[in-house]
């Protein structure tokens, strides 16, 4: 019989001396497999024997552990609903929070307005929120009901601590400013939850004015995020149900309404909160319900209200910048300013493919820069026709005209079309040619790099501008020795500027095309004036019914 493989195939890695010696003293070194008259016979050493048996119950594991997984899945899927999401926090129990947001750090009264509150119900849950640690420090009751919470994160604490609504466990909230006073002996704060559960379905919010010096109004408001603008308008005297509030009050809603705000805790506070509600179509209902103040003013030192005075200014400019609001029209009729001026930078930069970033969010020309190319377009056109210098509104300004007697709401630029022959008219056009010249009034005029045209923008700090475009007669037809890439860069009948006739634009009246409509459709197509459509609609379409 020949001899059997040594073990040593199997385990190359035992020393040769340890190999097979402990199997022969068992006399199973070689093992022989006897199968049925007929079959064939087959010799299986001991390490293959060990092998085979092996792999069997590593197979019969991972039998065993697919079972396993194959029921905890049935096992979950029979605790969650297709389609289901589970809750990121437990329920949240009846009742309502006191939070307090609005305070300043170098004078507040938050301790006593939190032992007011308690003395009215010593389990209601308070929690003060800042966006960094108070200092000088607040000493606050010391019971488990009353949290202060700190928004600016700690990379040494975990991120949940940070979430006020980690805190927030009661269906209602009630966002209380500083300085308030509590009756201990009227429980305020229970007769507003009580309103407010009787004006579900008629408003969202409810809301107790503060007998301050300044009482509370109530104002409409519309906010445009396409247009960048806020608008606020005085409410009828009588009305109770406001878009916003002017003043201090003390406001109550749902805990999950609050919370699923994109900025619940912004500032200032109630701001922030109505100009997000608005968007979402939200009321507030003012009720009968007032409280008193600790102190009037609640800052004691013109000193301490100057400094708040500026925080306030600083956190208003700061919300409308996060929020894209550029315009506030307030309720009598001024306006605030949040954008570009002539001592910065346009509101967007560089364009690419004709199409300007702000598009792509789904919003227009910011108003403030829509205000600098209406100042530039008077300039200019003031300083030609003043030059004696013929022009015409040209392209995409033209169109804006015809349709909105203004500049196109997404435009970004003027276009005005010169004569050739005029230009040695202007000194600023003929100086430009030699380089940038800076006008008395701050307007920069040059000649373009991008063709054969010139340019005159705002300021040197902000590059809105009016762009000139000059032509030249040709039998019968005006035109010009460089042309752009732009559909309505073509040459076309000289007929149309004789003559230039008026027309109303951007709250003044400027020179155009005798026959507008038919000069339009020469350069964009039929029944343009009426079809309303971006620069690059291969970039950017038009949303239906804007």
């Amino acid at each position: 019989m020949p001899q059997s493989p040594s073990c040593s195939h199997f385990f190359s890695m035992v020393p040769r001396q340890t190999e097979c010696g402990w199997m022969n003293l068992l006399g199973l070194e070689d093992t022989v497999l006897w199968l049925p008259p007929g079959a064939y016979k087959m010799r299986i050493t001991f390490c293959q024997g060990v092998l085979v048996v092996a792999i069997a119950v590593n197979l019969l594991i991972l039998y065993y552990i697919s079972k396993l997984q194959q029921r905890l899945l049935h096992r979950h899927r029979d605790h969650v609903k297709p389609g289901s999401r589970q809750p990121l926090y437990p329920p949240l129990r009846s009742g309502l929070t006191i939070l307090i947001r609005e305070f300043e750090d170098f004078e507040n009264y938050i301790p006593d307005v939190v032992r007011f509150f308690l003395k009215q119900n010593p389990e209601l849950p308070v929690v003060v929120t800042a966006d960094h640690l108070p200092y000088p420090p607040m000493v606050l009751p010391n019971t488990p009901n009353v949290q202060v919470v700190l928004l600016k994160p700690s990379p040494d604490q975990p991120a949940h601590i940070f979430r006020p609504e980690t805190y927030m466990r009661t269906e209602y909230v009630a966002l209380v400013p500083d300085g308030v006073k509590a009756d201990i002996m009227s429980p305020q704060l229970e007769q507003m939850l009580e309103e407010f559960k009787s004006s579900q379905g008629k408003a969202e919010m409810v809301a107790a004015p503060l007998h301050s010096l300044v009482p509370l109004q109530c104002l409409n408001l519309k906010v445009s995020l396409k247009e960048w603008t806020a608008e606020y308008m005085a409410a009828p005297p009588a009305s109770r149900l406001c878009a916003a509030l002017k003043g201090e009050a003390i406001v109550l809603l749902r805990t999950r309404d609050f919370f699923n705000l994109s900025a619940p805790l912004a500032r200032p506070l109630l701001t922030s909160l109505f100009i997000q509600t608005s968007l979402r179509g939200w009321t507030v209902r003012v009720l009968d319900i007032s409280f008193s103040l600790l102190h009037q003013p609640v800052l004691t030192s013109s000193h301490n209200q100057w400094k708040a005075d500026n925080l306030g200014k600083a956190n208003r400019l700061q919300l409308f910048r996060d929020f894209g609001i550029k315009r506030v029209i307030l309720e009598d009729g001024k306006v605030q300013w949040f954008g570009c001026s002539k001592e910065t930078p346009r509101c967007f930069g560089t364009i690419h493919d004709d199409t300007p970033e702000y598009l792509y969010l789904n919003r227009w020309t910011p108003p403030c820069c829509l205000r600098a190319l209406r100042e530039t377009a008077k300039y200019v056109i003031n300083i030609l026709e003043m030059s004696g210098v013929r022009y015409w509104l040209e392209g995409g300004t033209l169109l804006g005209a015809a349709r909105y007697q203004d500049i196109i709401p997404w435009d970004y630029d003027v276009d005005l079309g010169i004569y050739l022959e005029d230009i040695p008219n202007c000194e600023l056009l003929r100086n430009a040619e030699s380089g940038s010249i800076v006008d008395e009034k701050g307007f920069v005029w040059e000649k373009a790099i991008e063709g054969d045209f010139y340019r005159v923008q705002y300021s040197e700090h902000n590059h809105l501008h009016v762009d000139l475009w000059p032509f030249y007669p040709k039998n019968g037809l005006m035109t010009k020795d460089t042309w752009m890439d732009h559909r309505q860069d073509i040459e076309f009948p000289e007929h149309f500027l004789k003559p230039l006739v008026p027309i109303p634009f951007a709250g003044f009246l400027a020179l155009a095309p005798n026959d507008y409509r038919s000069f339009l459709e020469l350069k964009f197509g039929e029944g343009v004036i009426e079809k309303p459509e971006y620069p690059n609609p291969a970039m950017k379409r038009m949303e239906k019914g804007s």
